[in-house]
């Protein structure tokens, strides 16, 4: 097996373990009934539309 030839060092091998928690923002998408934003594949919170058809009853 391969050997690394020199030690990594405590700052070196935490720095890259730490860039496996950066967190991406959500993806956006925009409703076709309203325009507004909301979350792909989810109702959408302020008409309460999904998929061409009323899921919830927003006042």
């Amino acid at each position: 097996m391969a050997v690394p030839k020199k030690k990594k060092s405590k700052s070196k091998s935490r720095s890259t373990r730490a860039s496996a928690w950066k967190l991406d923002a959500p993806a956006r998408s925009t409703c076709p009934r309203c325009g507004n934003a909301k979350l792909p594949h989810t109702v959408c919170p302020s008409c309460g539309w999904y998929k061409d058809r009323v899921v919830i009853d927003v006042g």
